[in-house]
């Protein structure tokens, strides 16, 4: 046998927090009843022939704690970008002022905010099974390669790809409670 085996931990981390990041972003898009220019960036408008996401047709901007404001550049695409937002889900009723459209964010009621709550579980879980999947990959790398590396050595690359599954893991699960307890804050 051959102990020359050793399984690259940095790309199963970095493919777990990529999974990570992707949950930062799905929570960001989650309105809390605070105004917050991320919430918009799930939005695309159809300018110019193709989808385009909002930011890169009007300046977002958030002068009040309850009130974000984008600044269309081009007169033309004003109406597709309120119909945007109105068909976006968000539950925004956008006011329009010539090439600036405002978007007041309403306060959230109980049920409301319990369906977000929902919806942050269903995100996180969706990144718990990305990161299961990475540990899969890398239990699958170590089975592949167990003819190159003592069972000690298994034992202890197994090991190592659990301990960092366990950490990701924690980190939805804290990101989720960090996020549940800001959506349910009045």
């Amino acid at each position: 046998m051959a102990d020359d085996f050793e399984l690259d931990t940095d790309d199963l981390e970095r493919r777990m927090e990529g999974a990570m990041s992707n949950l930062r972003t799905e929570f960001a898009s989650l309105r809390t009843g605070r105004a917050s220019s991320s919430m918009l960036e799930p939005v695309q408008v159809e300018a110019y022939g193709q989808m385009t996401p909002i930011n890169q047709v009007g300046t977002v901007n958030v002068p009040e704690p309850r009130m974000v404001t984008i600044n269309v550049w081009d007169k033309s695409l004003v109406n597709k970008v309120e119909k945007a937002i109105r068909d976006s889900g968000l539950g925004i009723n956008p006011q329009m002022n010539g090439t600036i459209i405002m978007l007041p964010i309403p306060e959230l009621n109980e049920e409301r905010r319990r369906e977000l709550g929902k919806v942050a579980g269903q995100y996180a879980e969706g990144a718990r099974v990305a990161i299961r999947n990475v540990r899969q990959d890398g239990m699958q790398t170590l089975k592949r390669n167990k003819d190159n590396m003592s069972e000690d050595d298994q034992k202890f690359w197994e090991n190592e790809v659990q301990t960092l599954t366990d950490t990701y893991i924690s980190k939805v699960d804290k990101a989720l409670e960090t996020k549940q307890e800001e959506i349910m804050q009045v």
